[in-house]
């Protein structure tokens, strides 16, 4: 794996949209391998997914406000963190004003703990006017390779 270090400012730009801004003492590497990583002070932060920079779900444990939430009941917890697109049936929260496309935080009901990131594929309007159907792509979520990072 191909380790390289990054300057705050440099990686500044594409963490805009979640509204994170790294300072001169944060350490940041780049992990270039399987998978592109940006490491944050030895933490598995931001992943790339098609050239888009994305929160990992170590970053937000602590940091949950970045993307939009949609909250999930407890029966879809099994297959969400086996990898399985979102479904709308198990859906008992949206939150507003996210788009197609969109980058969103699966979290479960109970705990408000994030398992999954997914790419929305409705906006929060049309997902609540819907009553069946995968409406979330997932593509990062409990267990998988990312989250398995030292």
């Amino acid at each position: 794996m191909k380790k390289t270090r990054l300057k705050s400012k440099e990686i500044n730009r594409f963490l805009a949209d979640y509204k994170v801004n790294l300072t001169k003492k944060d350490q940041v590497e780049l992990w270039e391998g399987e998978q592109k990583i940006i490491i944050v002070n030895g933490v598995p932060s931001f992943f790339y997914y098609e050239e888009k920079v994305i929160p990992t779900l170590r970053y937000l444990q602590n940091h949950l406000d970045c993307l939009k939430n949609i909250t999930v009941d407890m029966g879809a917890i099994k297959h969400i963190i086996n990898g399985a697109d979102v479904m709308r049936p198990g859906i008992v929260e949206i939150d507003e004003g996210f788009e197609k496309d969109d980058f969103i935080v699966i979290v479960d009901k109970n705990n408000q703990k994030p398992l999954a990131v997914g790419i929305a594929l409705l906006n929060s309007e049309e997902l609540k006017k819907t009553n069946s159907g995968k409406v979330i792509k997932n593509i990062h979520y409990v267990g998988d390779k990312i989250w398995n990072l030292p």
